[in-house]
């Protein structure tokens, strides 16, 4: 400790006499200093959305800079260093009150001009207040994301290390290897480990790695144990120590990973109690009373439901997930491949083979036509009755196909409007603007991911078997055989099976194209990885062309120990699926069946609620219907009705909140289930869209066609 202080206090001495000399202040040997490179990468790999931010912060503060209190300010700033966010904690505070006075004032005045409304003032108000909290939490928001992602790479970054170290015990070439092995945002986090040290504002790898580290001291202990024990392998004179040391490090990260899930698990009944009560039964349930307060209200418009049901209650379940996401332990999850790979990327569009030419299309493209199409077949009777205002079918001598009727005002700006359609017949088409909503992002979302999830799925049977054909491989390089023919041996032994595939793979590489080992298994056109893209497997192999250098019997134990740890991972992440498996099987049972049952049901009974007051309302309008000594009651009756909320309208509002709430409980589901896997993300997305979307429609359509006839039944028998 005091030779260290001793260094510290020569440089600073130099520091002091060369600013004499050379007239430079200080504080510019302080400042913190970024290369190039990592600025390259920083700019590939950063995510937009946080791009968005910072030059909103940095704009923000330049029109209102505003000090966020003293007691925020190390929580704020340890937020922007964790997403290596270039803004300032005066930036942050500035945004969260510049942003909500323009909100504010904006909203305002387009309240006034274009809506003559109180409810949208009010709304607009609420909403600035909500925005200042929110986005006083942003930088804390945003550090959670980025823990999220980066814990669920925190398994397999000890894996690397370790692996690396057991053969080469430099701890400055391990962190380097996981760093270009791992995705962002973890690559990211050990780059600026390695280029602070390179850029001289620490002194050492293992100085910069534990202030990295205590930046995970409060959310994720494991990991700081974990190298520990690895920094600590540096210190071992005996090798077996030394490796034990290695081993344990792992193990601690694993066990402590299980152990913290479980409680996890444990503590998530109450939170996803709380999100299907706010965010699906209440709602839901308050659609059933809604028409009944609307028919005798007047003054309540149907974007009013729309504001509170498609943007105020997703916004409130969007905020309960994510709070029940940032508290989701270190995991195992897969990642995106196809965001690093181009030759797998463009998987992710519609491929159709001409001769010997690929032709992509864009699964937007697609959607897109989806959308617009069903979109115009859902909104034809709004534009049936702007070309044609007097245009009207009748529908099974009963029912309308449009229905525009007078409104009943006879006061206010609604005075002699025509209000609708509140014909079966539009109620019926708006359907397919749902369908449109839900089927084209659906579409969108299996599209992009379909082939993608398909080269993962076989490579996943390449996992689940590839832990016993290293073994294999480990114990041909252990005979001493090199490792061009050590793979060819592999795969006679192991023919039939998808690990003997691979290894047929790098085997032809290597005896027809004259390839070495490394351009045989990592070659972006005719490499084995190619057709079995996985993380695990290609950190396998670069583990194998690292140690292979080394000798074969130094690769032979390497490899050994990689196809031990694979099953430890797998094993505890198995353990881990089985402990999230009664949360999700509930969460899916909600997307999947509960919510659109429950919300066409819904739909259909407010369908013919509304149906029986409209024709209510006209048929008692009709004078001395029911003879002048009811009358009075008669005026009564009417005068308490409003124009209600056309079925149109309020499915619409219905059928675009299943699928939003569809979107965010798939989101939730996958963040519980696989951390942070944006491909898992898509691909149950589209299948969950799609499925929810066409039950909630078919459920909708059948019970308002079956409850509309019942209400015409008793009608014709009440009334006449």
């Amino acid at each position: 400790m005091a030779k260290k202080e001793d260094i510290r206090g020569l440089l600073e001495r130099y520091k002091e006499r060369l600013s004499k000399e050379l007239d430079v202040k200080p504080a510019k040997f302080l400042s913190p200093v970024f290369s190039r490179e990592y600025k390259q990468f920083k700019r590939e790999y950063y995510p937009k959305r946080l791009s968005l931010y910072e030059k909103a912060c940095n704009f923000s503060e330049k029109i209102l800079k505003i000090s966020p209190p003293k007691s925020k300010i190390t929580a704020i700033k340890e937020a922007i260093n964790i997403c290596h966010l270039n803004i300032t904690p005066e930036g942050a505070a500035s945004i969260a009150i510049v942003a909500p006075l323009l909100l504010i004032i904006f909203g305002g005045l387009l309240s006034f001009l274009v809506f003559k409304s109180i409810f949208f003032l009010m709304f607009f108000l609420l909403g600035g207040a909500g925005l200042i909290f929110i986005l006083n939490k942003m930088p804390m928001y945003l550090a959670d994301s980025w823990r999220i992602k980066a814990s669920n790479q925190m398994v397999l970054c000890v894996f690397y290390v370790v692996t690396y170290m057991r053969h080469t015990s430099n701890i400055e070439a391990a962190v380097r290897f996981a760093s270009e092995h791992l995705e962002p945002p973890l690559s990211l986090d050990l780059r600026k480990v390695l280029w602070d040290v390179e850029t001289g504002r620490l002194e050492s790898v293992k100085e910069s790695l534990d202030y990295y580290l205590e930046t995970w001291r409060r959310y994720n202990m494991e990991f700081i144990e974990s190298f520990h024990l690895i920094e600590s392998s540096l210190y071992e004179p005996s090798e077996a120590r030394r490796l034990d040391l290695l081993d344990k490090a792992l193990d601690v990260i694993l066990s402590e990973t299980y152990e913290k899930m479980l409680h996890y698990a444990h503590n998530l009944k109450n939170p996803i109690t709380m999100l299907h009560m706010l965010g699906i039964i209440m709602p839901i349930l308050g659609l059933v009373i809604l028409p009944l307060i609307v028919n005798f209200m007047g003054e309540v418009r149907w974007y009013y439901i729309a504001v509170l049901y498609n943007i105020v209650l997703p916004v409130i379940v969007y905020v309960l997930g994510i709070s029940i996401l940032s508290k989701r332990p270190t995991g195992y999850g897969d990642t995106d491949i196809s965001e690093t790979n181009p030759t797998i990327r463009k998987k992710r569009n519609v491929l159709f083979r001409i001769g010997k030419t690929d032709i992509k299309i864009n699964p937007l493209i697609i959607s897109g036509v989806v959308f617009v199409v069903f979109m115009l077949i859902g909104l034809s009777p709004i534009i049936m009755h702007a070309i044609d205002p007097e245009f009207e079918v009748p529908l099974f001598n009963t029912f309308k196909l449009l229905d525009y009727r007078e409104s009943k005002a006879t006061e206010g700006p609604m005075v002699g409007k025509i209000l609708g359609p509140y014909g079966l017949g539009a109620a019926i088409l708006s359907l397919f603007l749902v369908l449109g909503v839900g089927l084209s992002l659906g579409i969108y979302f299996t599209l992009r991911s379909k082939n993608v999830i398909k080269l993962r799925e076989k490579s996943k049977e390449l996992e689940n078997e590839f832990a016993s054909a290293l073994f294999q491989l480990g114990n041909r390089l252990g005979d001493g055989l090199p490792a061009e023919i050590a793979v060819g041996k592999v795969a006679e032994v192991m023919t039939d099976t998808t690990s003997g595939n691979f290894f047929r793979i790098v085997s032809m590489n290597i005896s027809r194209l004259g390839m070495s080992v490394q351009d045989a298994i990592f070659n972006r056109r005719t490499g084995a990885l190619v057709y079995f893209p996985s993380r695990v497997i290609e950190s396998s192999m670069k583990v194998l062309i690292e140690s292979v250098r080394k000798g074969p019997k130094v690769a032979a134990q390497a490899l050994m120990n990689v196809a031990r740890y694979i099953k430890e991972i797998h094993k505890v992440n198995e353990r881990l699926k089985d402990l999230m498996a009664d949360v999700i099987a509930s969460m899916k049972s909600q997307i999947s069946f509960l919510t659109p049952a429950i919300a066409g049901i819904v739909i259909g009974i407010t369908s013919m609620v509304t149906t029986i007051l409209g024709r209510l309302s006209i048929q008692l309008s009709e004078p001395g219907l029911l003879g002048e000594e009811t009358s009075a009651l008669q005026s009564g009756f009417l005068g308490g009705l409003g124009d209600g909320i056309p079925t149109f309208y309020f499915q619409i509002i219905v059928g675009i909140y299943v699928v939003q709430i569809v979107y965010l409980l798939t989101v939730l589901s996958n963040g519980i289930e696989n951390g942070s896997d944006k491909l898992a993300e898509r691909y149950a997305l589209g299948k969950n869209l799609i499925r929810s979307t066409l039950l909630y429609v078919f459920i909708a359509l059948v019970i308002m066609i079956l409850f509309n006839m019942i209400a015409a039944q008793i009608m014709v028998a009440t009334v006449g």
